[in-house]
């Protein structure tokens, strides 16, 4: 075959690199030269050497299982705890230095009665989400706040859909940054509400007792605040709240928040597409959204990880 003059180093060079491309193309090869145990003839491991859970039970009359998600065979332990399961999962065992309390959007703008008048679920859910907050920080689970909060560029590369689904009137001029006046506070004072989700403003900041447990928390080193500017936190090939996950090892996500069809759902979804064990603890969470919406939530989130009741979860770490 002829080849035009202008192609032929481009294939001389192709024909010389064949061997290394070979090896670079065997990927099979490459991931077993990498993990060495890829192709583990362990049954009970599900997975691969970087990421795996191993089946420790099987219940017969059941099916429920209990999984050992420490990938304690690559990765040093602390003290595992054995954390009791309310979906088909019957318990799996975590380390808790592996492990976060992510709390999804308890900001002021969605949980303030007079900003949200209809989020009385939401507000319920505090209670137990101090009280889940504290437990962990007391087995050394980092609590990861992740909220709302935009800055100028965020605006610029916000999508429409967004912008209109934050708008009063369909515009711009009312949605994210815009200002929300002020309102009347418990005590009788005059509050500030701010620019909508914006960095720094009041409505960003969590709700209630919520607020002082952040700051505690932030102050202690327990704690870590991520802005986000989209429903989900880890949406994209990588954000704040991602980069710490990666740079701390953390495999196993615990999700609260609200609102838990939305964002905390988005957040989870898309965490259990990147391979972290996701646990839903309903009981910290709370929609507005009709019923059936929390009802997807909890089915779904028990196909892809777990479900876990927050008093469950406290007397397990404290057992």
């Amino acid at each position: 075959m002829h080849l035009p003059q202008l192609w032929r180093p481009l294939v001389l060079a192709l024909h010389a690199a064949a061997p290394a491309l070979a090896q670079v193309f065997d990927t099979y090869a490459t991931f077993n030269a990498l993990a060495g145990n890829g192709d583990s003839t362990d049954a009970a491991l599900l997975g691969n050497y970087y990421n795996y859970w191993k089946l420790l039970s099987t219940n017969a009359t059941t099916n429920r299982t209990t999984w050992d998600l420490t990938r304690s065979a690559r990765m040093a332990t602390t003290s595992p705890k054995e954390i009791p399961m309310s979906g088909n999962r019957a318990s799996a065992i975590i380390e808790p230095s592996r492990s976060a309390f992510v709390i999804i959007d308890m900001q002021n703008f969605f949980l303030h009665p007079k900003l949200t008048p209809s989020a009385t679920l939401g507000r319920a859910a505090v209670g137990p989400t101090v009280n889940l907050i504290n437990a962990f920080r007391e087995s050394g689970v980092k609590i990861l706040w992740t909220n709302w909060g935009f800055d100028d560029y965020d605006l610029i590369i916000s999508p429409p859909v967004d912008l209109d689904g934050f708008s009063d009137d369909h515009t711009r001029a009312t949605s994210f940054c815009s200002d929300m006046g002020t309102i009347e506070g418990d005590n009788g004072e005059t509050v500030q509400v701010g620019k909508k989700l914006c960095r720094g403003s009041w409505n960003a900041r969590p709700y209630g007792d919520l607020d002082d447990e952040m700051v505690r928390g932030v102050e202690q080193g327990t704690d870590f605040y991520f802005n986000k500017n989209r429903v989900s936190g880890l949406w994209g090939a990588q954000t704040p709240l991602g980069l710490y996950l990666q740079e701390n090892s953390i495999t196993t996500l615990f999700f609260g928040g609200v609102n838990s069809d939305q964002c905390v759902w988005g957040a989870l979804l898309d965490a259990y597409y990147k391979g972290f064990d996701v646990v839903y603890v309903p009981d910290c969470a709370a929609t507005i959204s009709p019923w059936y919406a929390e009802q997807m939530v909890r089915y779904n989130a028990d196909l892809n990880g777990f479900i876990a009741n927050s008093s469950d979860i406290i007397a397990a770490l404290k057992g």
